[in-house]
C-alpha cells in the first residue's frame, strides 16, 4: 500500500499500537493521534496478556516486546476462595503490567517511530476526518464519539448488564490469579485480582446490582471526571479487611460501573474503521479488553499493508476479525452472566464450584484443566462421585444416573431428531437401523423422534405417529430390539404440531407449507408461525377435549409397546409450546394471558397422559426455555413452567430453546443453552435437568456435569455423525466400563494416535522479506492440541 494519511482518534493501546505499526511498515505513512486526556491519565490497573497475544506482538516488534516483558508480572496459578476454603489450579500462564506503564512505552514508541500525539486536544469531527484523511481509526473506546458520528452506518447495540463493579489497586502484591468469593448478609460479592507489578495488584470488586443496592452503595450521588467514589473505596476497605491483610486500596477514578457490551453490525464505512471497545466489548472476567484492541490493530495493520486500497483491506480486516472477536465475546457473555448469578451457586460443593468458576466461559474445560493440573481434576471426579454416592470414580458421562425409577447405565441421550420418513405414521426398517444403531452404540438412552398423537398433529406427511394400532406394532418392533440387542433405554416422545404441521419434508423445505395434500393446522390463536405459514385455527374448549384424548390414546399404545420412558413435547413451537408463549398465545380467556394461564392446557394434557402411563416409568417434558424474541418467553419463565411441571410429577427437565417463532434470533455458541438447563436445575428442586444444544464432545459432557450445569446431556447431531459415539467416547478416555456389543467388543481398544482438537483462531505474525521492512502480519486459523498457556475464562 502507498504511503497514506493516517488519522487514529484514540491513545489508548489499541490507537497506539496500531499508529506505531503502520509507521514500522512504512515510515512514509503520515500518522496522527488524537486523545483527549494528558499522556501521564489512564484508568485502571493492571493489563493480562496471554501468551498468544505476546507472540504476536514479539513477531510484529520485537524490540517493543522485549521491553514489555522486562515489566511483566507473570504466575501460573489461580487460588480460589470460597466458603473458608482455598483451592489453587497452576498451568495457566498469565502476564500482566501496569496499564500506566504501558501505556507511556507505546507513547515512547510512537515519539521514537515518528508518530504526531496530540494529547490533552479532542479529535476533529469524525466526517472532516474522513474528508481530509486516507484512512481515519475510531479508537475511542467504549463511548466512542467516532462511533456515534455514524451510529446509521455501525448501527451499534447496547447491552449495560446487571452487575456493579469497581477497579481498584492494592499494594498487596498477590502470588497467583486471585478470586475471592464473599458471602455477606446482602448477598456475595467477589474479588478478581491479579499482580501486575512486584509493588501492586490489580483488585476488582463486583456484585449483582441487587446485592449493591442492599449493601447500600446507591447513594445517586454523581462523581464528576477523574475523581473517586472515596465512600465506597472506605467501605470496601472495611469488608474485604480480611482480603487484603493490613494493605492499602488504592482509586483511581474509582467509581461503580456498569459494564457494557458493545456490538455494531458493521465495523467499517468508507475510510473509517473501528477498533478495540469502539467497535466490541468482552467482560473484564476473561481479561481480553486490551488484549483485543492490540490484536484488532495487529490484525488491520496487517490488511492494510497487503492490499492495495483502503476500502479493500478494511473489508478483509471485518472479514479476518469478526468471526475471532464474535467468539471472544460469546465467551465474555458467558463469563459474566455466570459472575451475575454466582449466589445461584453459592452452596455448591467447593471443589464443584471452583470447577463450575473456571469452565464458566465454556472456553475452559475439563480437558483443558486435566492438562495443566490433573491433580485438580483428580479432586474434581472423586467430589463428584462422592456427591452422586458412586463408589467409583470415572469420567462423569460414565456415572450411572437413576431417572425416576429408571436406572441408565450412563448420561448421554440420543436427542429426539425427526427422520421424516414414516409412511402413513407407521416406523419402518429405517428407524429400527436408525435408533437400533443409536441403541448399539453405547448412549443411556436413546429418544425417539417426535411421535404424533393424530394425523393433524403430524409436522410433515413423513412423520411418525401413535394413532393406530399398526404404528403400535412397529413400534413394539423397534423397543423390542432395542431391549434384546443393547443395555440401553428407549424413550418415547410424544408430541402435536400446532400451528407448524402441513409443511414439506425437512430436505425438499424445512417449515415451507405443502404445494398439495395440506391438512388445517391449529392453535392457542389464530397466528401463524411465519411468512408463508398458514393462519392456524384457533382451538375451543372442544378441540382441546379431542387432542388431550387424543395425547392419552396415543401414550397408551406407547405403553404397550414397551417404551421406558415418555417425554411431553412442549417445546420449539409446536401445540403445546405455543400455548405457553406469549408470541403464538394471545387468548384472552382463561388460557391466555400470564404463565399460569399459558401453563394451563399443557399441564392439563400432562396430568391426563401422566394418569394412564405406567407410575413406574418416568415421564418427563421438553420445553423452549427461552423464545428469543423480545416480549416472549426468557428464562424467568422458563424457571416458573419447570417448576409448575416439576410440581405435578414431571421426574426431568429436558432444556431446549427456540423455534416458536420464525423470527427469532438465538444466540447460538457452544453448549448455548446449556445456561438456561443450569438456572432451572439450581432453582427448581426436585425434577432431573436434561442440557441439549451444540455439546458436541465428551469434554463438553463431563464439563457440564461435572460443573453441576445438568444432570443428563443430550446429544443429536453428533449421533447422526457417529452412531457409536459413546463407546468412541469411552474409548478415547481409556475407560473400560463401557456396555459394548459382544459383537463389536473386538474394536473396544482404539489404537493410540494423535488427538484432533476443534479448529479454533489463533494469532501467527509471519515474518517476511519486504521492500521496506522486515515484518509481515497475518491472521491465520490454528490446529493444535491443548493449549499450554492461555488467559483464564
Amino acid at each position: 500500500m502507498a504511503a497514506k494519511r493516517i488519522a487514529v482518534v484514540g491513545g489508548g493501546p489499541g490507537g497506539l499500537y496500531f499508529a506505531a505499526l503502520m509507521k514500522q511498515l512504512d515510515p512514509a505513512h503520515d500518522v496522527t493521534v488524537w486523545e483527549r486526556d494528558a499522556p501521564d491519565v489512564t484508568f485502571g490497573f493492571g493489563v493480562v496478556f496471554s501468551d498468544e497475544t505476546l507472540g504476536g506482538i514479539e513477531n510484529a516488534d520485537p524490540e517493543f516486546a522485549d521491553t514489555m516483558a522486562r515489566r511483566f508480572a507473570r504466575w501460573t496459578d489461580i487460588d480460589i476462595h470460597h466458603r473458608g476454603e482455598s483451592h489453587t489450579v497452576g498451568g495457566q500462564g498469565f502476564a500482566a503490567m501496569s496499564r500506566k506503564e504501558l501505556l507511556g512505552l507505546l507513547q515512547q514508541r510512537c515519539r521514537d517511530l515518528g508518530v504526531v500525539v496530540h494529547f490533552s486536544t479532542p479529535a476533529p469531527d469524525a466526517g472532516l476526518l474522513c474528508a481530509s484523511y486516507d484512512l481515519v481509526v475510531g479508537a475511542d473506546g467504549v463511548n466512542s464519539l467516532v462511533r456515534q458520528s455514524f451510529s446509521d452506518v455501525f448501527r451499534p447495540a447496547l447491552d449495560r448488564r446487571h452487575n456493579k463493579y469497581m477497579w481498584l489497586g492494592t499494594d498487596l502484591v498477590f502470588e497467583a490469579f486471585q478470586f475471592f468469593i464473599k458471602d455477606t448478609e446482602w448477598g456475595t460479592m467477589q474479588v478478581h485480582g491479579y499482580p501486575y507489578s512486584d509493588s501492586g495488584s490489580t483488585f476488582i470488586v463486583e456484585m449483582h446490582e441487587d446485592v449493591w443496592r442492599r449493601a447500600g452503595f446507591d447513594t445517586g450521588e454523581e462523581f464528576p471526571p477523574g475523581a473517586s467514589d472515596d465512600r465506597a473505596v472506605e467501605r470496601i476497605r472495611e469488608l474485604f479487611a480480611e482480603e487484603l491483610a493490613g494493605h492499602q486500596v488504592f482509586a483511581n477514578n474509582s467509581k461503580w460501573l456498569s459494564f457494557t457490551t458493545v456490538r455494531n453490525e458493521r465495523w467499517h464505512h468508507g475510510n473509517l474503521v473501528l477498533v478495540g471497545d469502539a467497535a466490541h466489548t468482552a467482560h473484564f472476567s476473561i481479561g481480553s479488553g486490551t488484549k483485543l484492541a492490540m490484536e484488532d490493530s495487529l490484525a488491520l495493520a496487517a490488511c492494510l499493508h497487503e492490499h492495495r486500497d483502503v476500502e479493500t483491506a478494511l473489508t478483509a480486516y471485518e472479514a479476518e476479525r469478526r468471526p475471532v472477536v464474535e467468539s471472544t465475546q460469546r465467551a465474555a457473555q458467558a463469563s459474566l452472566e455466570w459472575f451475575e448469578n454466582i449466589g445461584m451457586y453459592a452452596g455448591q460443593e467447593p471443589t464443584r464450584f471452583c470447577f463450575n468458576l473456571l469452565t464458566r466461559s465454556r472456553r475452559i474445560t475439563y480437558d483443558n484443566l486435566r492438562t495443566r493440573d490433573s491433580d485438580f481434576a483428580d479432586r474434581v471426579d472423586a467430589a463428584f462421585a462422592a456427591s452422586q454416592g458412586l463408589a467409583e470414580v470415572a469420567p462423569a458421562m460414565f456415572q450411572p444416573f437413576r431417572l425416576g425409577s429408571l436406572e441408565l447405565k450412563n448420561r448421554v441421550i440420543v436427542s429426539p431428531m425427526d427422520m421424516y420418513s414414516a409412511v402413513d405414521g407407521v416406523p419402518g426398517d429405517f428407524h429400527l437401523v436408525h435408533l437400533g444403531s443409536k441403541a448399539m452404540g453405547g448412549a443411556g438412552l436413546v429418544m425417539t423422534e417426535m411421535v404424533c398423537v393424530s394425523p393433524e398433529g403430524r409436522i410433515t406427511p413423513g412423520c411418525t405417529g401413535l394413532w393406530t394400532d399398526e404404528q403400535r406394532d412397529s413400534w413394539a418392533r423397534i423397543v423390542s430390539f432395542v431391549h434384546s440387542r443393547s443395555t440401553a433405554r428407549i424413550g418415547l416422545q410424544l408430541g402435536h404440531s400446532g400451528r407448524k404441521g402441513s409443511t414439506r419434508l425437512m430436505w425438499e423445505g424445512m417449515d415451507e407449507p405443502l404445494p398439495d395434500g395440506n391438512w388445517e393446522t391449529v392453535g392457542p390463536s389464530a397466528l401463524p408461525y411465519g411468512p408463508g405459514s398458514p393462519v392456524p385455527r384457533a382451538l375451543d374448549r372442544d378441540d382441546m377435549d379431542r387432542i388431550k384424548a387424543e395425547f392419552v390414546a396415543a401414550a397408551r399404545r406407547g405403553a404397550t409397546a414397551g417404551f421406558d420412558l415418555l417425554e411431553l413435547h412442549c417445546a420449539h413451537g409446536y401445540l403445546l409450546s405455543s400455548f405457553l408463549s406469549p408470541i403464538a398465545n394471545q387468548r384472552t380467556d382463561s388460557y391466555g394471558g400470564s404463565v399460569e394461564n399459558r401453563l394451563r392446557f399443557p399441564l392439563e394434557v400432562f396430568d391426563a397422559v401422566r394418569a394412564v402411563w405406567p407410575a413406574e416409568r418416568p415421564m418427563i417434558v421438553r420445553i423452549s426455555a427461552t423464545d428469543w424474541v423480545p416480549d416472549g418467553n426468557t428464562e424467568h419463565d422458563a424457571v416458573e413452567i419447570a417448576r409448575a411441571f416439576t410440581a405435578h410429577g414431571a421426574d426431568a427437565i429436558d432444556v431446549s430453546t427456540g423455534q416458536v417463532t420464525a423470527d427469532e434470533r438465538p444466540a447460538y455458541g457452544r453448549s448455548y443453552q446449556t445456561p438456561f438447563a443450569d438456572r432451572i436445575r439450581h432453582e427448581v428442586p426436585g425434577a432431573a435437568v436434561i442440557a441439549v444444544g451444540a455439546i458436541a464432545s465428551y469434554d463438553d459432557v463431563n464439563s457440564i456435569l461435572l460443573a453441576g450445569r445438568a444432570d443428563l446431556c443430550a446429544l443429536g447431531r453428533t449421533h447422526l455423525y457417529d452412531p457409536h459415539w459413546t463407546l468412541h467416547a469411552a474409548a478415547e478416555q481409556n475407560y473400560r466400563g463401557a456396555d459394548w456389543p459382544v459383537q463389536y467388543r473386538a474394536g473396544s481398544r482404539k489404537p493410540p494416535s494423535a488427538r484432533t482438537d476443534a479448529v479454533r483462531p489463533r494469532l501467527s505474525l509471519l515474518r517476511a522479506d519486504t521492500p521496506d521492512r522486515n515484518v509481515h502480519l497475518r491472521w491465520t486459523p490454528h490446529r493444535s492440541g491443548v493449549a499450554q498457556s492461555v488467559n483464564i475464562g
